[in-house]
């Protein structure tokens, strides 16, 4: 994992909950190539390994927000994202933004519900 480019904290439990930050696409400090396939694919591996971190699984997770800077790339996204999610789908809302970090063109962040115990 890459760490947070920012000051906050990039998973944290609340209760029987899992609030993941919003995710790009960052593998050893840098945007991963692939534009808004390879950025999905890669934000989706981060979300997945923060979420084992907390013993839950994409599965767990209930709720997505995801931000485009270019919401013409809505179709490619949703591609890459269906593949990295497999079956499950979570409810999700998706957004069109003016802008992202760096070269980043694709976030994603979730809510996950995994009970303590």
């Amino acid at each position: 994992m890459s760490k947070p480019i920012g000051p906050y904290t990039p998973a944290v439990r609340a209760g029987d909950w899992i609030i993941v930050s919003g995710q790009l696409g960052l593998k050893n400090g840098a945007i991963v190539a692939g534009g808004v396939a390879g950025q999905t694919a890669q934000a989706v591996a981060n979300l997945k390994a923060l979420l084992a971190e907390h013993g839950a699984t994409l599965a767990d997770v209930k709720k997505t927000t995801c931000f485009l800077t270019d919401i013409d790339t809505f179709a490619t996204f949703n591609e890459a994202y269906v593949k990295a999610f497999g079956n499950h789908r979570p409810a999700r809302s998706t957004v069109g933004i003016a802008g992202l970090v760096g070269t980043a063109v694709v976030e994603i962040e979730a809510w996950a519900y995994k009970p303590v115990g």
